[in-house]
């Protein structure tokens, strides 16, 4: 990188804290080079400056260096709940580590580990809504890039009645990673509204959601008696879901795990 290029950064957007020698020369540290190395990925990614900027956050102080100590971090943060520190250790998870590592070797095991401790009685529902809510904010600024394509539009949707999005928020932030155009519904969605949009964009898939097994009997419901489109492939996942379900519904199954959905998904669009 330029010298000129690095001060621009620095001043311009404060993601970059270097010291100074006895004679006034900046010395980087290796967090600066691993947050140069980030930002540079994004701008061959098509980013502009200012948007991976955004994107990379504040720079914290000590911050943790792997993914499993960014995980004991964020646990400690959830039980103080403390707000600040949550999202600026997600923030830097997303900046100093690939989107798909952070996603599986992070976010995925935190969940896991709140819904243990709400179980055990160990934690609130008003930590579970904490990390959520930092979680979901994290996520939906990946969505907002426009970028990709290249493997067609994928909509995704959680069914009818079904609330829990976190799962299909990060599985839509990889596919716009692998270069999918993600029309991204949300929560409780008809799926006959679902499947209309997917006509009016071309999409090649539709992927639907089912997290909790209640849900279930809701999604065989919105099913009887659609017509699904023969050139879109639709998919459902979630905890909720099954291969038996997705049999029934005469539908793709995925089984839930982030990177194996995604190469799933790309040998249904070629």
């Amino acid at each position: 990188m330029a010298p000129d290029t690095l001060r621009k950064w620095e001043q311009r957007y404060g993601i970059l804290a270097p010291s100074r020698t006895a004679g006034g020369q900046r010395r980087y540290s290796e967090l600066d080079v691993a947050r140069v190395e980030w930002l540079v990925a994004r701008l061959g990614e098509g980013y502009r400056i200012g948007e991976a900027a955004g994107l990379l956050g504040d720079c914290p102080d000590s911050p943790p260096t792997c993914a499993a100590e960014l995980l004991e971090s964020l646990k400690a943060a959830v039980a103080a709940g403390d707000n600040a520190a949550i999202a600026r250790l997600l923030d830097h998870a997303f900046a100093l580590q690939e989107v798909e590592q952070t996603l599986t070797e992070v976010a995925q095991p935190l969940l896991r580990w709140i819904g243990d401790g709400w179980a055990a009685g160990e934690l609130s529902v008003a930590d579970e809504h904490l990390l959520s809510q930092a979680l979901r904010g994290r996520l939906e600024r990946l969505l907002t890039d426009t970028h990709g394509g290249m493997r067609g539009v994928a909509v995704l949707c959680c069914g009818p009645g079904e609330r829990h999005e976190l799962g299909l928020l990060m599985l839509s932030v990889l596919l716009r990673a692998d270069g999918w155009q993600v029309a991204y519904l949300g929560p409780d969605t008809p799926l006959a509204d679902a499947v209309g949009l997917a006509g009016r964009l071309s999409a090649r898939l539709v992927g639907i959601s089912v997290a909790m097994d209640e849900q279930a009997t809701a999604l065989r419901s919105a099913f009887a008696g659609l017509a699904l489109p023969e050139d879109v492939e639709v998919v459902v996942g979630g905890g909720g879901a099954s291969p038996a379900l997705a049999e029934e519904l005469g539908v793709q199954y995925a089984n839930g795990d982030l990177s194996g959905t995604v190469r799933q998904l790309q040998r249904l669009a070629r």
